[in-house]
């Protein structure tokens, strides 16, 4: 069975590394700056005593101020999984950037979450509409879509 991985213990492990990138940690999950994002990301999948090499999935939430983005990830190495969040408050462009060229699975969820909810992930390679046609008015899973 895998070991869930304390997000407050890797907090301390990543201020370490990357002084003022996490925003707020739990027992559950560690919410990273956006803009620490990549850096953050890219340390979980290769530092040694860590290697998560493995992208369980990528989702989003709507909590009506911000979004949030929120990924598990997997170490097959070392048999723990921890979940890493970062956050947009920009609802009229909310941007982040995309982990596609860390973890390849990445990519249509990522799509999927822009299709959706409207969240731009910077550097995508293919970022377009996966399930609603172009011209579709809007994100039908933002709190505030109106149909």
């Amino acid at each position: 069975m895998t070991v869930a991985l304390s997000g407050q213990e890797l907090a301390k492990r990543i201020e370490e590394k990357f002084p003022g990138s996490i925003e707020e940690s739990s027992r559950d999950s560690l919410v990273v700056k956006a803009g620490s994002l990549l850096d953050v990301a890219a340390h979980l999948k290769d530092a040694e005593g860590l290697k998560f090499d493995y992208l369980n999935y990528v989702t989003a939430v709507d909590y009506f101020s911000y979004f949030e983005v929120v990924y598990q990830v997997t170490s097959l190495e070392h048999n723990q999984t921890v979940i890493f969040k970062t956050r947009c408050h920009d609802r009229e462009n909310p941007t982040v950037p995309s982990v596609t060229g860390l973890w390849q699975g990445a990519d249509f969820q990522e799509r999927e979450i822009y299709d959706l909810m409207g969240i731009t992930f910077e550097g995508h390679p293919n970022l377009k509409r996966i399930l609603l046609w172009d011209g579709f008015p809007g994100h039908p899973l933002r709190k505030d879509f109106q149909p």
